[in-house]
């Protein structure tokens, strides 16, 4: 059993030809709402590769909320411990689409409610799971509780220091993974209490030029492939999932960078973070050249 620990969010969509100057109202062209958040987003990536994955997390208890119970539960991920709460709105993303480029407001809600204690509610089904993700959109103290447990039952933990925030240097210790991407890297290396031998744990991203990781001192990249982009959302999180899903299937590291590296490239030649996500037949087919 895979298990995310992490954020859902709803994704309000709005494309506009210009952005409005202050009190000005203007008429926007399109408006669509999407399944989000980087914790569902990675539960999804693992899913459509095959996956048993469960997912840890908070929803309002309003109509957002009840819809993302639904989703997931139709695309096969266990929902046991995705908890409504009566106190805050399920987490929303409000996106303005302008000008070729996009502005975010986030409002994380329902995803600043999963607390430590609520994570020590749920301790038997992260100590019973293989391999744990993580990302920095749920509280930071909740984290550190995810990995204690984790370390505590030898479950393989992975980081997703993203949106980026400073680690504490104790969690370096319970930390299996962590996945920054090269900005996300450069901040993590810049720490005083960063060690060398904390790169054999970093996997790092880099877009379209692929990901390079360490192993005893050596440095190794693994190249991405070219592809026609569409639209990159959700390409970190589609590697976050495939990495997890293939070093759960006990693939080596080189050959989980390698699939995880090729699942984010195919994702960005599709519209949607969710929406591009492969399927273990796509993914195979894309491999083999025959995409």
């Amino acid at each position: 059993m895979i298990t995310i620990v992490g954020s859902l969010n709803i994704d309000l969509i709005t494309k506009v030809g210009c952005y409005p100057k202050l009190g000005e109202t203007l008429l926007g062209s399109g408006f669509q709402t999407k399944f989000g958040g980087k914790g569902a987003n990675q539960a999804v990536a693992v899913r459509k590769l095959g996956g048993e994955v469960q997912m840890i997390g908070c929803v309002g208890s309003d109509s957002y909320g009840n819809d993302y119970r639904t989703y997931l539960q139709k695309e096969g991920i266990s929902i046991d411990n995705v908890e409504p709460v009566t106190h805050t709105s399920t987490g929303t993303a409000t996106i303005i689409v302008a000008e070729g480029d996009n502005s975010i407001i986030v409002v994380p809600g329902a995803n600043f409610a999963l607390t430590p204690e609520m994570i020590e509610s749920k301790k038997d089904a992260i100590a019973k799971s293989e391999v744990v993700v993580l990302q920095l959109e749920i509280p930071m103290e909740t984290v550190e509780k995810v990995l204690e447990i984790a370390k505590e039952n030898n479950v393989t933990t992975i980081l997703n220091p993203a949106p980026f925030q400073s680690i504490p240097s104790h969690w370096w210790e319970m930390i299996t993974y962590i996945t920054p991407n090269e900005h996300e890297a450069a901040q993590l290396m810049k720490d005083v209490h960063f060690k060398e031998a904390y790169k054999e744990k970093m996997i790092m991203t880099n877009g379209s030029k692929g990901v390079l990781y360490y192993r005893n001192g050596k440095e190794y990249k693994i190249s991405a492939p070219k592809v026609q982009v569409v639209d990159t959302t959700g390409a970190g999180d589609t590697f976050n999932g495939a990495f997890a899903y293939f070093l759960h299937e006990g693939y080596n590291l080189e050959e989980t960078c390698k699939f995880a590296t090729s699942a984010a490239s195919l994702s960005v030649t599709k519209f949607g973070a969710q929406g591009g996500m492969p399927t273990l037949e796509e993914l195979q087919k894309f491999m083999n050249g025959q995409h």
